[in-house]
């Protein structure tokens, strides 16, 4: 294995150095991709020189453009096969990865890219494929499916991507990408993109990469951006403590991290007990569940969503004030890509972290890795007297109907503009999905909006709407 420099590449470098064809750079030039980003620029190169890839880069890094290019320039979209198939943890990351495809693929009219993961008929999905498809993306166990039943072929596949590779190993989906890889075309590119290295990661590498380069960028966030305390707690008063820098800290938006479904749960109690409003994201979650809780987490009508480092794969919150540690990971990766989560693009953030007097060596691993100092602070000096409860500032309306419906939307915007007389500065977010449409509202609004919606109608038909 070729370890490529560790070094952060000279910033600011441009796409247009890349050997891309005349109406790819045309596309990145339409989309203001005019410099890369240490990742991109690290790996683009070996990757367009088809060399095999291990590429260490977190959610937010800019990665997905970097296979996404790489995959794109070995296709051929006059052959209406499968030529590349990115595998992903969880569904949501899949959907994004979807989506930045299908936008860079906009240089080359009918490029055909196919999300497969569950939630959706796989009746519907084999369709699609019957049709012709060039890109597959999607969670492994939805693309065995296909492979078992015939739906899927993969003989004219030149690309493979393991999107996150750490953590669809924490997700036990070791044997399901040894399944795919092994029924891949031997004569192919592989790129494998992970936050942290584990030891799975080198023995997934020597079994299904040949001679691969290996790209390893630890970021650095900028100390300004991210604001980390470290509070010493016994382990009685941790959840506790929880509350404590909620009320003190007052963030709009708070990802808390434990290290156990467990404690998930316990923590949920507490803050609703607290009356701060929490849902926690958890693997025993059914797919239309686990989407409805980050609909209302990304809406901003929830104050806290309580997770797992395995729960939380794939999340990508915008506008998230702050990241709470309420236990300390044992790994320094995880915590540098957990706090990473926070302070993105021009925002600040806090990293509030809980330590027991036996989690010392770990933050001293920590501040090791991230090559600073790390700041103590007492929990006992922090101001928790305002006791007013910790609201969010929107609500999200579930209203009966989606896709399926043909509702999109501005037919939702539209009715609630118009007729019902709000403003556009009081609806947030309007997600639609199959089945469902999911509205971001201003809390104070928010009963109105119901009553209104109901009365009225949408798309020339009443619709039944309440608040989630």
């Amino acid at each position: 294995m070729t370890t490529a420099e560790t070094t952060q590449p000279a910033a600011g470098q441009s796409f247009s150095e890349l050997p891309l064809s005349p109406a790819m750079q045309a596309t990145l030039q339409q989309l203001d991709y005019l410099t890369m980003t240490p990742i991109q620029a690290a790996s683009l190169p070996l990757a367009l020189a088809g060399h095999d890839l291990i590429a260490q880069a977190k959610t937010g890094s800019g990665k997905t453009a970097a296979f996404g290019l790489a995959l794109l320039n070995n296709l051929n979209p006059k052959r209406f096969a499968v030529q590349a198939l990115v595998l992903c943890p969880t569904r949501e990351l899949a959907d994004q990865v979807t989506q930045e495809i299908r936008r860079l693929a906009r240089f080359e009219e009918n490029i055909k890219v196919l999300p497969l993961c569950g939630g959706s008929a796989l009746r519907n999905q084999a369709t699609s494929l019957e049709n012709g498809v060039h890109i597959v993306v999607g969670t492994p166990g939805r693309i065995m499916d296909h492979m078992e039943r015939g739906t899927l072929k993969l003989d004219e596949l030149n690309t493979l991507i393991l999107d996150e590779a750490d953590r669809m190993l924490d997700m036990g989906f070791h044997d399901d990408i040894a399944f795919v890889a092994k029924r891949c075309p031997a004569k192919r590119q592989t790129l494998l993109f992970s936050a942290t290295y584990p030891e799975g990661i080198a023995q997934l590498a020597k079994q299904f990469l040949r001679n691969p380069q290996e790209v390893k960028l630890l970021e650095k966030h900028a100390g300004s951006k991210i604001r980390q305390r470290f509070y010493e707690v016994t382990n009685e008063d941790r959840l506790q403590a929880v509350a404590t820098l909620l009320k003190h800290f007052r963030p709009v938006s708070t990802l808390a991290f434990c290290n156990t479904k467990q404690q998930c749960r316990d923590l949920l109690n507490i803050l609703r007990h607290e009356g701060i409003q929490a849902l926690t994201l958890n693997g025993d979650l059914e797919q239309r569940e686990r989407d409805q809780v980050l609909i209302q987490f990304a809406n901003r009508s929830i104050s806290v969503l309580v997770a797992t480092d395995v729960a939380a794969r794939g999340l990508d919150i915008a506008n998230l004030e702050a990241v709470i540690n309420v236990d300390v990971t044992p790994d320094p990766e995880i915590h540098i890509h957990r706090v990473g989560r926070t302070g993105r693009a021009d925002e600040d953030g806090w990293a509030l972290s809980l330590c027991s007097h036996g989690d010392r060596r770990r933050v001293a691993a920590i501040a090791e890795a991230m090559g600073c100092q790390l700041t103590w602070s007492e929990l006992g000096a922090l101001d928790a007297a305002d006791n007013s409860p910790l609201v969010p500032p929107m609500s999200t309306l579930l209203m009966l109907g989606g896709r399926k419906e043909k509702i999109r939307p501005g037919d939702v915007l539209g009715a609630l503009t118009g007729e019902a007389g709000f403003t556009r500065e009081q609806v947030g977010k309007i997600t639609v999905t199959d089945q469902n449409t999911y509205i971001a509202v201003a809390r104070d609004i928010a009963r109105d909006a119901v009553r209104k919606l109901t009365a009225g109608k949408v798309k020339g038909k009443t619709v039944k709407v309440r608040t989630l």
